[in-house]
């Protein structure tokens, strides 16, 4: 035998990959490892970034999937259990495969009166789905949306969340045959494009697309309040005028009547929480140690 020569490199044997029950090839797996720890760097406490680390998942499978739920316990340390928690609690995470493009109509109160009803019964007539049912190519995944926080531009039909204002149930089922079609659609504001659910999603996750600053993101119905003042020359008051001067009554800032003074707990027009003062006030099974709770609420109090 001879002995190996001053300052050889050693072998190094290879660093095994860590464990993991997912069935993730190994090149997806080492991409979502590298976007992940990217995501929990943003953060504190790690498991903190578990809302954007489903949306990566989503990116990859194009729903939450049985994978996705353990990649994300795994890179997180927490249970399978957990995760699946809040994947099942918030409607933009989906738990069986999505289309490539969620058309979203907007059913709440203001766009319904404005035809948002009509536009979502045409086109789940026209796509033979009903809501979050995909079609049979899997282009579109039809919903009920409760609000796009859009109502200015009222009735409102979002793809993957990119806003398409004052709709018609013919506009709208042309622009889902559009969608099916294969054709290059223009958001009524924001980015240029759209772009497909998995895309979307990996925004969604915190990774830029370079499209954020396209396009206008509001409109004149949204700025006519604004225009309007500057035309009257309106302006709001300065922050000196807001506060009140030295020693004068409580609510004088906040614009209320002339020597009005706060009300004292308890009294009409406080939120502050009192102590109970009437047997009336004691809300029998209530937590003791809080307001309203009747001694010996809890379980197994002594008698």
């Amino acid at each position: 035998m001879t002995a190996e020569p001053m300052g050889a490199p050693v072998p190094t044997m290879p660093i095994p990959a860590p464990p993991t029950r997912t069935r993730y090839d190994a090149a997806t797996l080492a991409s979502l490892t590298a976007d992940a720890a990217a995501i929990v760097a943003r953060y504190p406490d790690p498991r903190s970034g578990l809302l954007p680390m489903l949306h990566l998942v989503q990116s990859v499978d194009g729903y939450v999937s049985r994978d996705g739920i353990l990649f994300c316990a795994e890179q997180l340390g927490i249970t399978a259990a957990e995760v699946s928690a809040v994947a099942t609690f918030y409607t933009q995470y989906k738990r069986h495969p999505n289309g490539t493009y969620t058309v979203g109509v907007c059913t709440n109160t203001l766009c319904a009166v404005m035809g948002g009803d009509a536009i979502f019964d045409e086109l789940s007539e026209h796509l033979g789905v009903g809501h979050d049912e995909t079609t049979e190519d899997g282009a579109i995944t039809l919903e009920h949306i409760e609000c796009n926080a859009a109502c200015d531009y009222a009735p409102v039909v979002m793809v993957n969340w990119e806003f398409f204002d004052n709709q018609t149930p013919e506009s709208a089922t042309a622009l889902a045959d559009r969608l099916r079609a294969g054709e290059a659609v223009a958001p009524t504001r924001g980015a240029a494009s759209v772009c497909t659910f998995k895309q979307m999603s990996r925004v969604l996750a915190g990774f830029s697309d370079g499209r954020a600053d396209e396009g206008t993101g509001a409109g004149d119905p949204t700025l006519i309040g604004l225009r309007i003042a500057r035309e009257n020359m309106w302006t709001a008051p300065s922050p000196a005028e807001k506060e009140p001067a030295e020693g004068a009554p409580a609510g004088a800032a906040s614009g209320g009547p002339a020597g009005a003074t706060a009300p004292k707990p308890g009294e009409p027009g406080s939120s502050a929480a009192r102590t109970p003062t009437t047997p009336s006030d004691a809300l029998p099974g209530g937590k003791p140690g809080t307001p309203g709770a009747a001694p010996g609420a809890s379980k197994g109090a002594e008698k």
